[in-house]
């Protein structure tokens, strides 16, 4: 069977509410969209589930030279997680590291700020959290999102992608309760592989999305 090819991360998004039919229509199930990517896919998921929609603020560290290729992640809450793989591949010193975690924060807390502004966080303590991106390569930075969101007491915690590679699936399904994910192609070298248009998702687009979340609108108008 060919490795599916979606559109874009908003019809990404429909495809993978259809494989989150179990949680359609439960009160305790919180959409976590990753910005920026995965905000679209998870709008839409939202919409079809029938629940709340939040943003979940994560931020890959990349490799000098390379910032493209994660090294690691800092999520919401602070939680950093590091690719040990591609650290030692690169030999990248601690104090290297140190430093670009540095920068990642402060960009992490402008977007947060421009995402959410005055809007409260929603609560997650005994919730079923679902933590949506437009796809894996690595999984590095779902990993930080996921040690981050244990932090604010969810009962669980769900993964749920439209494409990522079946070897990431497998690990994150050892640390989280459900992983869903609509297409795994091998290899996956990019997750814009997996899209036929893959334009970067803008903070204006984010915060629309979460507005008309909130109001109950179902097409945003950008």
């Amino acid at each position: 069977m060919r490795d599916q090819v979606f559109a874009d991360r908003r019809d990404a998004g429909r495809a993978l509410a259809r494989k989150l039919e179990d949680y359609r229509g439960r009160e305790d199930v919180v959409v976590l969209g990753l910005a920026r990517g995965g905000v679209p896919v998870a709008f839409e998921v939202a919409k079809a589930l029938g629940a709340p929609l939040e943003v979940f603020t994560v931020r890959k560290i990349g490799a000098p030279g390379q910032e493209e290729l994660a090294m690691g992640a800092i999520a919401t809450g602070g939680a950093v997680v590091m690719n040990y793989a591609v650290v030692d591949q690169l030999g990248i010193p601690p104090g290297r590291f140190d430093l670009a975690a540095e920068r990642a924060t402060v960009e992490l807390e402008r977007r947060e700020q421009a995402y959410r502004g005055d809007r409260r966080p929603i609560e997650l303590e005994g919730k079923t959290a679902m933590l949506v991106d437009d796809g894996l390569a690595t999984g590095t930075t779902m990993r930080a999102s996921v040690r981050a969101v244990r932090e604010l007491g969810p009962e669980r915690v769900v993964v749920a992608v439209p494409t990522a590679p079946a070897s990431v699936c497998r690990e994150l399904a050892s640390l989280v309760d459900d992983v869903v994910c609509v297409t795994q192609p091998t290899p996956l070298v990019a997750v814009g592989q997996s899209y036929r248009d893959f334009t970067q998702t803008t903070d204006d687009e984010v915060h629309a999305l979460l507005a008309a979340a909130d109001a109950g609108q179902d097409d945003p108008a950008f």
